[in-house]
């Protein structure tokens, strides 16, 4: 049984820079261009040429793509001038892309406020830029604004805009929940309608994520009829985003529903990649992944319940809605306080170490954690200090160093050009196992914590190359109890820049730079452990 294609156009590039905080340079687009072609999406939005100078040099350079069509965006011409005599349009027409995607209104509330023009003048905008477009040879693909608010205020109108798109040859016709209010059960009627007007094989979807419905809506248009999905990767845009295609791509190839009536550019082999391209947007956007991303986060596919780890490890397909490999992910079967035997032993598994299920260090172990837990340490959410603790326990963590004290001073005081700074100091004393002289560091931070980490960092020795590419990228508080005595626990997030590896750490103490130091020493211990550091 043949199936039929399913299209995806992927604007991270334009509408993900949306985001708040969110800024692309060339490279950091030409990088993203790349990862999304090796996936196998059909179309990627490179932005607006001629809109700004990021993206004009960007479209004067493009990136070189093996699979996907590179695409423009722009806007229709304005009313009252020629095609050849739109600037902005012309920006776009002159882009050098395989494709355009012209955004174009089709609220006829939109037509009337926003442009100030009639219905009519609008409609042959949208015709006389598609049909310039098709001209040059060039894909043409129109994206109607606000398709299903038009459509709900005026239904004869929105579909007039989509229907002069469609004949006047564009090859895609979008239809946008551009505010993100429509409902699934609301976007497959109204899209099955428009199928009487325009084939489904010349349609397309576009949702906003702000009712948590952006995936639901696009899956909902694919059963209605619609054959291009246009998304994100990580959902990224503005407000609360844009269809996630980091969701809704395994979804079209694990899910029967799907898998069995459409085929993709997505391989089941290049699906395992995907995890991989949602982090490295994440590290490029220099923000932490979501934890609890769907298919792709890393608790995804995590248990910390003692019986359902029993069940999971002999039955996996029976807890796991996909199996994690097929998108690059991983099984967790996390050690807490809630764990049983079945959790430590997948997990010590997992870190290569070999122990005999009935070895009495297992236990051992296992009530280790538990009493550490309930002084309100989270190994479930630092793997890495799980490690040292049970390499400790078989014998298996050299002491690299010991800190024989630490100090932090916190001063408010006038810079030097007469301004009133807080600043941050540390003092670190540390021996180096084998050296009778100590190691004094010094270092200012714009934290007691940042000046810690720095101080520590700052000269370790004969180890020192192995953390000089360490950073402290994350850094989490949780009061544990109220009060003056309050336990504080500290998660701290560390990162290689070289080779990219993340591990995660906890401190707990009634101090928080206490709290704070203990996660950070287990962090350079973990690193040292990791590479092989050897003990002189």
């Amino acid at each position: 049984m043949s199936r039929e294609r399913l299209y995806l156009f992927d604007t991270t590039l334009r509408d993900g820079a949306q985001t708040t905080g969110v800024d692309f340079s060339i490279e950091d687009k030409r990088r993203i261009a790349e990862l999304l072609d090796s996936l196998g999406i059909d179309y990627i939005e490179g932005g607006y040429p001629g809109a700004n100078a990021t993206d004009t040099a960007f479209f004067a350079n493009p990136p070189k793509l093996q699979h996907a069509h590179f695409t423009a965006f722009g806007m229709t011409k304005r009313a009252g001038r020629s095609v050849s005599n739109d600037p902005g349009f012309q920006a776009t027409l002159q882009s050098g892309a395989d494709a355009i995607c012209l955004v174009a209104k089709s609220w006829d509330y939109h037509v009337r406020v926003a442009l100030g023009i009639s219905n009519e003048e609008n409609l042959e905008s949208v015709a006389q830029s598609v049909r310039a477009i098709c001209e040059t040879g060039t894909e043409a693909m129109v994206d109607c604004e606000h398709f299903f608010d038009g459509y709900k205020g005026n239904r004869e109108y929105a579909l007039a805009v989509a229907r002069t798109a469609y004949e006047a040859g564009a090859r895609w016709v979008v239809l946008c929940d551009t505010n993100g209010g429509t409902l699934p059960h609301e976007i497959e009627r109204i899209v099955r309608d428009v199928t009487e007007v325009i084939p489904g094989t010349h349609l397309g979807i576009h949702t906003h994520n702000d009712t948590e419905n952006a995936v639901a809506n696009s899956l909902a248009a694919v059963r209605a009829g619609v054959r291009q999905i246009q998304g994100t990767l990580n959902g990224i845009g503005e407000r609360c985003g844009n269809a996630n295609l980091t969701s809704i791509i395994p979804t079209l190839l694990l899910k029967s529903e799907f898998a069995e009536r459409f085929e993709t550019g997505v391989t089941p082999e290049r699906l395992m990649r995907i995890t991989q391209v949602s982090r490295i947007l994440d590290e490029i956007l220099n923000r932490a992944p979501n934890r609890q991303a769907p298919y792709v986060g890393e608790a995804a596919f995590a248990t910390k319940a003692g019986i359902h780890a029993s069940a999971i490890l002999k039955e996996p397909e029976t807890y796991e809605h996909v199996k994690p490999e097929s998108v690059g992910n991983r099984r967790r079967v996390l050690v807490s306080n809630q764990a049983g035997k079945s959790n430590v032993i997948a997990e010590l598994e997992r870190l290569g170490i070999q122990i005999p299920k009935n070895d009495e260090r297992v236990a051992r172990l296992l009530e280790e954690v538990k009493e550490r837990e309930a002084m309100g340490y989270a190994y479930e959410g630092a793997e890495a200090s799980f490690e040292l603790l049970a390499r400790r326990l078989l014998g298996e963590v050299p002491r690299y160093f010991s800190v024989d004290s630490f100090r932090v001073m916190v001063e408010k005081r006038h810079n030097a050009v007469g301004r009133l700074v807080t600043v941050s100091e540390a003092t670190v004393k540390v021996f180096i196992t084998g050296e009778d002289e100590p190691i004094w560091s010094v270092a200012e931070g714009n934290g007691p914590v940042n000046a810690l980490d720095r101080a520590l960092r700052k000269d370790l020795g004969r180890y020192q190359k192995y953390i000089e590419n360490v950073e402290l990228v994350d850094y989490k508080v949780r009061i544990l109890t109220g009060g003056t005595e309050a336990v504080t626990r500290v998660l701290i997030e560390s990162h290689d820049k070289v080779t990219g590896a993340r591990w995660f750490t906890v401190g707990v103490s009634p101090n928080i730079v206490d709290a704070s130091f203990e996660a950070l020493v287990d962090s350079i211990n973990y690193k040292l452990l990791k590479d092989g550091a050897q003990v002189a």
